[in-house]
């Protein structure tokens, strides 16, 4: 983390990042709400589902994770795979080819050439059939005259970027879950296959971000009985929001199968048995040093992650100058609050619904600080949405 305030922040306990252990929560560790690769929608909400047996929390028979279930695969399909994947290797290699070529030049002209240094890459990334490739070198032109620590990003985006690279030309050696999410990380999309789980799920949050292309709806979603916290990805043209909507602070009755990768936490809505209806159910929190270690845990799995979501219990926002922090009741810790989260006004209903108390809030933890996207008081009381 960036961010420096008036508690020890995150920069000061690096180790608890790396120590998954420290987390005495109980809470599953999640993994994170970053952007995926893949492009595959999610079914429609309005689709009804069969129903399941075992009830709610319990994994369904008969699924798509069940592997006497799955289609056989064409040759024609196998190797239209093949092929791709040798494009894509084609891809990965010249791109490593372009990150040593700019080490060699360094990074400060670089990043003074803006985007237009990083189009023709993408382009060629796009050639390649990796768009996740593509659009992570994009992002590295966005960095551009983004500030004095733009350089210092940059270095770390191109280490990532040769890590993608080198993972997925050595993705023959890596352990099938990580090798499944360098896949996605590349771009190649996948079809949910773990079982699937039937559970009142409580939304926690839904935002949308929106590119020139493609608008993208985030569904965070926490299984009651399981235990388990669910991001749902829905598309939509750019300009036009994505069919799928669930009101947050609600409980649904639904069926949600996994999708393939170590520690994903993504997953498709499969089967909905009633309509949204109240709930006293809360995620379970954690403090922000479990936060670090649940941060850690999920990089482990996933190097690209950008953000794990966590809930934090008794914290309370405190100013630090022009930021602020989300700092321990009971312990002398704090998660700056990021950046881009100080200038929305969910913030500022943080702020009020606190009162200088402490609160339990819900958000994606990330290298440069917390977003907090619900709430809800220390006593009872529905969520507050913050985004």
């Amino acid at each position: 983390m960036t961010d420096q305030g008036v508690r020890r922040t995150v920069d000061q306990v690096p180790a608890q990042a790396s120590d998954a252990a420290s987390d005495g929560s109980g809470e599953p560790v999640p993994g994170g709400g970053g952007p995926l690769s893949g492009r595959a929608g999610e079914p429609s909400p309005d689709t009804p589902g069969e129903p399941v047996s075992g009830g709610p929390g319990v994994p369904a028979s008969g699924t798509a994770g069940d592997e006497a279930a799955a289609p056989p695969v064409s040759p024609a399909a196998r190797r239209r795979a093949e092929r791709r994947a040798e494009r894509i290797t084609a891809g990965a290699t010249e791109l490593e080819q372009r990150l040593a070529d700019l080490l060699r030049g360094g990074l400060i002209p670089a990043e003074r050439s803006g985007p237009a240094l990083w189009e023709e890459t993408a382009a060629r990334m796009v050639d390649a059939q990796a768009p996740g490739l593509a659009n992570r070198v994009r992002e590295l032109g966005s960095l551009a005259g983004t500030g004095a620590d733009a350089p210092v990003r940059l270095l770390e985006e191109c280490a990532l970027l040769h890590l993608l690279a080198q993972a997925w030309i050595r993705r023959e050696r890596l352990p099938e879950p990580l090798a499944a999410t360098v896949r996605s990380r590349v771009g190649l999309t996948a079809s949910p296959d773990g079982p699937a789980i039937r559970d009142d799920w409580l939304v926690l949050a839904q935002y949308d971000t929106s590119d020139s292309r493609l608008t993208t709806r985030r569904t965070w979603l926490y299984g009651a009985v399981s235990g388990r916290t669910a991001l749902l990805l829905s598309y939509g043209a750019a300009g036009r929001a994505p069919d799928l909507t669930l009101p947050a602070g609600l409980a649904v009755d639904a069926e949600l199968t996994a999708y393939p990768g170590s520690g994903q936490p993504r997953m498709a809505l499969t089967g909905r048995f009633g309509p949204p209806a109240p709930t006293t159910v809360r995620p379970p929190g954690t403090t922000t040093s479990g936060a670090l270690a649940r941060y850690g845990a999920a990089l482990r799995d996933d190097p690209w992650r950008e953000s794990v979501p966590v809930t934090l219990d008794r914290v309370v926002p405190v100013s630090d100058g022009d930021g602020w922090q989300l700092a321990d009741a009971d312990e002398d810790h704090a998660l700056p609050v990021g950046a881009a989260a100080r200038s929305r006004p969910g913030l500022w209903r943080l702020v009020a619904l606190s009162g200088g108390a402490p609160v339990r809030v819900f958000g994606e933890c990330g290298p440069r600080g917390f977003t907090p996207l619900a709430a809800w008081p220390q006593g009872p009381g529905e969520a507050v949405p913050l985004c």
